[in-house]
């Protein structure tokens, strides 16, 4: 009766310990993800006239970057990577360039009822530029020509996300 105590007790470890094993090659494959990409809050310029940014978004409601710089009167080449594993109804990401001076509560509230439209508001001026609502796996790219020199605020606009998945596209 012991022996067979010890043996399950054995067996049951073994299987602990191969779950954590698991979960620490995630966190390294998700860590190689972001490592693989542009790390600073500066964009990378592979053309001299297109300014390359990739911004990727996770699970925990995060984007990797709150700053983004880019040189007026260049293209943007945006690449925005939801990084996770949920699908786009549960856990959807976008990028949601707004113009200056718009109110982001506001706009999120109207953005909420949008769910036909992507959560982008339909008729709205508060949008200079965005990406396709994305699932867990999933990129769009976009490329649009930076707008005036200044700081614009960028959201992710799926309903509750806006209040802390934000940050700052500044024009130089």
């Amino acid at each position: 009766m012991k022996t067979l105590k010890i043996t399950l007790l054995f067996a049951l470890s073994l299987i602990l310990v191969n779950c954590g094993d698991d979960k620490k090659k995630e966190e390294k494959e998700s860590v190689k993800i972001g490592a693989s990409s542009s790390s600073s809050s500066s964009a990378k310029k592979s053309d001299e006239n297109v300014t390359e940014v990739v911004l990727l978004a996770t699970d925990m409601m995060q984007f990797d970057k709150n700053e983004i710089r880019v040189p007026a009167g260049k293209k943007v080449k945006l690449t925005l990577r939801h990084t996770g594993k949920q699908p786009v109804e549960v856990m959807g990401h976008n990028f949601v360039l707004l113009t200056m001076g718009t109110e982001i509560p506001a706009f999120g509230a109207k953005a909420s009822a949008a769910r036909d439209n992507g959560y982008i508001p339909e008729g709205t001026d508060a949008v200079i530029v965005h990406t396709k609502m994305l699932g867990g796996g999933q990129s769009d790219t976009i490329e649009f020509d930076a707008p005036e020199p200044g700081t614009y605020d960028f959201i992710c606009s799926f309903p509750g996300h806006y209040s802390v998945m934000k940050g700052k596209f500044i024009v130089e």
